[in-house]
């Protein structure tokens, strides 16, 4: 079977649709996680234009000749019972939380950047003014908190705010 899926694009059958929409679907959220947390929670024009040239780019290599109705819900209904097993590791293990999601970073800090963590999480310093002004601050210096999120947004605790703080919130953010 692996030998259908990648030596004879003309293969069809709904086992073999299938293999090919499991291996695009697990490729795709490894580079789609490898690409970071920005990349989700901040999506630009051309962040946009990617996903929807990406869908079209893997369609072929999922179904190949088969352009059948039926092999279209084969291909959909793996995406579905994979996203839907995905999201029940992500649920059931703190490890592949870790894993396939991420932790949130802490990039500001009692008014300081955390330079180093906005450049390895791929936030310039412009995107993360942009963002404090969103939530109605004009500078670093009037932020106690600045988290990027797991979804790619930035929250933001004001100086001066009460911080429900707990073991596992230091360990997240892994304090300076």
């Amino acid at each position: 079977m692996l030998r259908d899926i990648f030596d004879h694009p003309s293969a069809t059958g709904a086992a073999v649709i299938a293999a090919k929409t499991a291996i695009v679907y697990l490729f795709l959220i490894i580079g789609l996680r490898w690409l970071g947390k920005r990349e989700l929670g901040q999506m630009s024009l051309y962040d946009f234009v990617m996903v929807v040239i990406l869908g079209n780019a893997v369609q072929n290599s999922m179904l190949g000749t088969d352009t059948t109705l039926g092999g279209g819900l084969v291909a959909a209904l793996v995406l579905l019972l994979m996203n839907r097993g995905f999201n029940q590791l992500i649920r059931g293990s703190r490890r592949f939380e870790h894993l396939l999601v991420g932790d949130p970073v802490l990039i500001v800090h009692d008014g300081k950047v955390l330079a180093d963590r906005l450049k390895s999480n791929g936030i310039t310093r412009e995107q993360l003014t942009a963002a404090l002004r969103e939530h109605g601050y004009e500078k670093p210096e009037d932020v106690h908190l600045a988290v990027l999120e797991v979804d790619g947004t930035i929250s933001v605790v004001p100086t001066g705010a009460p911080v429900h703080r707990t073991k596992r919130h230091f360990k997240q953010l892994r304090l300076p």
